[in-house]
């Protein structure tokens, strides 16, 4: 009786194995199915260009930034006075090495694209670089600034390390200026990758030409956007969900949207935008007003205003209306 068992098993085996192995045979029609589609579907295909830039060597980059900009709350080794230059100085040449790397990748492939001739892509990812990290001393400035805000802004708030720490905005907020430096100087392809990293991370999606002023402060943050043309003054302060985006988008006579245009909102010093306001086009809100919670702004509002929309009316189920 065992051996028999053993026998029907065997040979159900074997049936399940050649089973198996008729589909096995049909994968090299599929492998060449997904190879045609690859020639054909040249929009979401890579092929015969330029290396583009890694993703997870942007992600490194910005996690060795932040060690530069706050030296002592990042690092994996304590820092003090007298380690801070060999930090500071293992923490530049790492910087320079990747970023100078990742710079050059990009600007060989936006070449590419376009279909002109890269010469000299090393060089310039170098040079861009070093100019970059020349900035850092004052990008701390400015996010100092940033970290003062938020505490300032915020009665939960414990200490500026706690914001450091664990504040999404302060993340996205040094992603952003890091980022729009790089924007600035004209580095393709990076400074969006990063920008939608922390905007992964922490709901809150800025584009890096977007313009920001100094002690910028964003309360909770998740759900905010702020679009390429927006320019943002000193001190301003926003709740999450806020909108600064931009109207239906002009188009040429073939149908193609123009870019380059100003399309999103300039907000002025010192404005509070309260939460899920949504305020579109090149609209101007003028300084210190205040702009309440799910407002809708199209039009340009002047100096010290304050925008509230009308208290609605409340029901419960059985009927009694409040306010």
């Amino acid at each position: 009786m065992n051996e028999k068992n053993i026998l029907l098993t065997g040979d159900q085996c074997q049936i399940e194995i050649e089973f198996i192995d008729g589909f096995r045979s049909q994968l090299p029609q599929v492998i060449e199915e997904i190879i045609e589609s690859c020639k054909q579907e040249q929009t979401i295909s890579h092929l015969d260009t330029a290396m583009i830039p890694s993703k997870e060597s942007v992600i490194e980059i910005l996690d060795d930034l932040n060690d530069l900009l706050f030296p002592g709350y990042f690092h994996k080794q304590e820092v003090d006075a007298y380690s801070l230059s060999y930090h500071i100085g293992s923490d530049v040449n790492r910087v320079f090495e990747k970023l100078a790397a990742q710079i050059a990748r990009s600007i060989r492939h936006e070449c590419r694209r376009l279909h002109s001739l890269c010469t000299r892509c090393l060089d310039r990812g170098q040079k861009e670089a070093l100019e970059f990290l020349r900035k850092i001393p004052a990008l701390r400035q400015t996010l100092a600034g940033d970290v003062r805000a938020a505490y300032d802004g915020d009665p939960a708030a414990k200490s500026l390390d706690e914001i450091i720490f664990s504040y999404p905005c302060i993340l996205a907020i040094t992603v952003h200026r890091v980022a729009h430096e790089l924007h600035t100087q004209g580095v393709p392809l990076l400074p969006r990758i990063m920008t939608e990293y922390a905007h992964s991370v922490t709901g809150i999606d800025i584009h890096p030409g977007a313009t920001i002023g100094k002690d910028f402060f964003i309360d909770h943050g998740t759900g905010v956007v702020i679009g390429e043309t927006t320019e943002i003054g000193n001190r301003v302060k926003i709740y999450q969900g806020v909108t600064l985006g931009a109207l239906s988008f002009p188009k040429d006579s073939e149908g193609n949207i123009i870019r380059g245009k100003k399309r999103h909102p300039t907000i002025e010093d010192e404005v509070t935008i309260y939460s899920n306001a949504t305020i579109l086009g090149p609209t101007i809100i003028g300084a210190r007003s205040v702009v309440g919670g799910n407002v809708w702004i199209t039009h340009d509002v002047p100096p010290d205003t304050v925008i509230t929309i009308e208290q609605p009316h409340l029901s419960y189920k059985n009927g009694n209306k409040i306010g």
